[in-house]
């Protein structure tokens, strides 16, 4: 029973940082009266450069966002917020290489408790690193000669979630990444304690409350001994505020309701929000994927293939996106296809997915077992031990070669209903 307990606590705690992680210019939400009601936050968000930086993060322009940071660290020089925000852009920017942003990957479990070695970049994670203990250093000393100083105390939490992203994403450090996850929510959850309307900070102390009350309630009870508590109402609300309000967080608060909606299979609603960030940001390539995603996982079959054929149209014409990983699309193609019972094509788009340039280690080894399992099904058994044999080359420790070694030994057949 205790390794039940603590294996559900590790689960949690995974859960927990990959949606910290898949989480523009402020917007203004009514107040009951009518009139509009300003958010808070530090005077250097509404800086003209920082909006601009903004724009080209949340377009997946991450050289363009990384750039303007840069100066406008240089610019506010010993400001913690200023570097919070340039490890932001450095951080997203290395995730998107490693293919560590599409939402399906996450859409299941398997991700907490399988292999998915990542290839890491030592220099890259000696920036994100460095950038995020500066930060904190820089809100620290701020905060030791004002205990109260909220951008500095926001700017240090913004900071340790980005930390603890990378730590558990990348590294697959759940334990020290979950240290880090609980002290940014402490101390957004102090910044909303003395200012209530410093709305950026919702965003961490959203996502947890969501994610500890969504727990079974049986464990919830169980945790609840060690002043854990959550609720899902509260986590939700947080967000939706952040994501009307929010100054820098509020398409990351966005993003997380989606992401929320999404495994609660609750697909038209997240479709609506989707949408509209699509709409808002028409060249951000993981918009418009993740609306595609939410119709395959929603059940329009051809919709879901007819949007990510439209995506790969999109991709086609010079500059419309920057740097867009067609091994992505690709993938989710192969999936609808695969939905619809059309395995010849399907098989064809992994194989895409797989020999994409964009594409990391862990995408091309899912992506060549998917294919190798659709060739089965077409009885290409020959083309299929391709595939796996291709998966198993690329890392012989991973969840995906295992699988692979698994059908090589044996065809794969799908199972039938009741098995």
């Amino acid at each position: 029973m205790l390794r039940n307990g603590m294996g559900n606590v590790m689960d949690t705690m995974r859960r927990t940082l990959w949606i910290l992680a898949l989480t523009a210019s402020s917007l203004l939400m009514p107040t009951a009266n009518g009139q509009q009601r300003a958010a808070h936050t530090n005077p250097l968000n509404q800086e003209p450069l920082v909006r601009v930086a903004l724009e080209h993060l949340h377009e997946l322009d991450y050289d363009g966002a990384v750039e303007r940071f840069e100066e406008v660290r240089r610019q506010h020089a010993g400001d913690p917020e200023a570097t919070a925000l340039l490890l932001d852009a450095t951080l997203f920017r290395e995730l998107y290489r490693l293919d560590l942003l599409d939402t399906t990957f996450y859409a299941n479990d398997g991700f907490l408790t399988g292999k998915h070695p990542t290839p890491e970049d030592p220099q890259a994670r000696d920036r994100i690193f460095s950038l995020a203990d500066e930060a904190v250093s820089e809100a620290d000393k701020r905060l030791q000669a004002n205990p109260r100083d909220v951008d500095a105390l926001f700017a240090r939490g913004f900071a340790r979630s980005l930390k603890a992203v990378y730590l558990a994403m990348v590294e697959r450090g759940f334990m020290p990444g979950m240290h880090l996850a609980i002290q940014a929510k402490d101390d957004c959850k102090d910044v909303l304690e003395m200012d209530p309307e410093y709305v950026d900070a919702k965003l961490v102390y959203g996502v947890y409350e969501y994610v500890v009350g969504a727990l079974p309630w049986g464990f919830k009870v169980m945790i609840g001994f060690f002043g854990i508590t959550g609720s899902k109402d509260k986590g939700l609300a947080l967000l939706r505020d952040d994501g009307n309000r929010g100054s820098v967080t509020s398409v990351e608060a966005q993003t997380a309701i989606a992401l929320f909606l999404r495994r609660e299979a609750k697909y038209s609603e997240a479709i609506g929000i989707v949408h509209q960030l699509v709409e808002r940001y028409p060249h951000n390539f993981l918009f418009s994927l993740e609306e595609a995603n939410l119709r395959k996982d929603a059940g329009e079959g051809m919709r879901a293939v007819y949007g990510y054929q439209s995506l790969l149209l999109q991709a086609a014409k010079p500059g419309y996106f920057y740097e867009p990983h067609l091994d992505l699309a690709y993938f989710g193609l192969g999936d609808s296809l695969r939905g619809q019972r059309h395995f010849g094509e399907a098989a064809a788009a992994y194989e895409n997915a797989a020999f994409s340039p964009t594409a990391g280690a862990e995408l091309k080894r899912r992506s060549l077992v998917a294919a190798g399992m659709c060739r089965d099904l077409s009885g290409e058994r020959k083309e299929a031990m391709r595939d796996y044999q291709m998966a198993i080359d690329l890392g012989a420790d991973s969840t995906q070669s295992d699988l692979a070694r698994q059908y090589l030994r044996k065809p794969y057949k799908e199972k039938q209903p009741g098995n």
